[in-house]
């Protein structure tokens, strides 16, 4: 494999090492076979694995994902691909009261593991209806797990455990990290869903982000070093299971903490996140908690004023600034 891989093309090859792994991994969606994906994410799919093993299906949410809960319940591990996350709203019915219900209310003896996959997120100018970050949605729903990667690596690596998964999970591979690039992981790799990576070191500040904000951060991070303030980096990877552990041991270094999530404020995972802090860690804090969101208002097309809604670095950085200073 190249030194090099796109987020884009680690999608594929993340699918791609599972069904080679376990015949019973197959892919459902619109545009997934023979046209590659809409995004160019299951290239390659259809010409290695046949017809099938990768379905492409009419322009029906409540359809792909509907087929995929009966593939699961009878034996397969079906990941389906809902096009846009917004879409997400259009199969809400199997995804919210249906799939992760079953197992609960067939007490264990029928179980549904399959994968959502979904194109999530804005920046790109797609206007309102396909550009939203939607984790918290999926957050409102007991019984689904939440996986968001910021990286090529991940992408693979939690791919990897979430098909492995015995329960649904949701999957957002965010549509401004599909050219970004990176090291790809060697043959084999599972990143547990869960577990939280500290992505960069530091005393001063503790930054918790997630899928698109996490390379954001990371600049803001770069421009606070120049100002001798340091900030820690943590990528949450995943909202369900959350890894509040890792946070609370950041912020026991830190001591302040700032949330940077797309999802709009009112309802957005750093609300949870930051009620967990201040229950187990409020001990631990010398500031105010501060969070940087998503503005409460539909994303606008324009690309000037999409970036007066969705988090940016300077936003970011006028944050910690104010809160070093406290």
């Amino acid at each position: 494999m190249a030194d090099v891989i796109t987020y884009r093309d680690a999608v594929a090859e993340g699918l791609a090492r599972e069904m080679r792994r376990d015949a019973s991994v197959v892919c459902l969606g619109e545009d997934i076979a023979a046209a590659g994906g809409v995004f160019k994410t299951t290239t390659g799919l259809l010409e290695e694995f046949g017809p099938e093993r990768v379905w492409d299906t009419p322009i029906s949410e409540q359809a792909i994902v509907g087929a995929a809960m009966g593939a699961a319940m009878t034996g397969m591990r079906p990941v389906a691909e809902i096009m846009f996350s917004d879409f997400l709203a259009c199969c809400w019915d199997y995804l919210a009261n249906e799939i992760p219900k079953v197992r609960y209310m067939t007490g264990g003896q029928v179980t549904v593991p399959l994968v959502v996959r979904t194109a999530n997120g804005g920046g790109l100018g797609f206007g309102a209806q396909h550009s939203q970050a939607t984790e918290n949605w999926a957050l409102t729903v007991p019984g689904l797990k939440i996986a968001a990667p910021a990286t090529p690596a991940d992408v693979i690596g939690m791919l990897a455990a979430a098909i492995r998964s015995e329960d649904p999970v949701v999957f957002f591979e965010h549509k401004g990290l599909l050219a970004t690039k990176g090291p790809p992981p060697p043959p084999g790799h599972v990143v547990e869903l869960g577990r939280a990576a500290v992505v960069r070191e530091g005393a001063d500040v503790t930054l918790v982000a997630l899928a698109s904000t996490v390379p954001l951060a990371l600049k803001a991070a770069g421009v606070l070093a120049g100002e001798g303030v340091e900030a820690e980096v943590v990528d949450l990877r995943c909202l369900v299971p959350l890894d509040a552990a890792t946070v609370l041991a950041s912020l026991g270094k830190t001591s302040r903490l700032i949330t940077v999530e797309e999802n709009p404020y009112q309802g957005g995972w750093g609300a949870t996140v930051v009620s967990v802090v201040a229950d187990e860690g409020f001990a631990l804090l010398d500031a105010p908690v501060r969070r940087v969101a998503g503005e409460c208002v539909p994303l606008p097309f324009a690309d000037a004023l999409e970036q007066q809604v969705v988090p940016t670095v300077d936003k970011l950085v006028t944050e910690v600034r104010r809160l070093a200073a406290y």
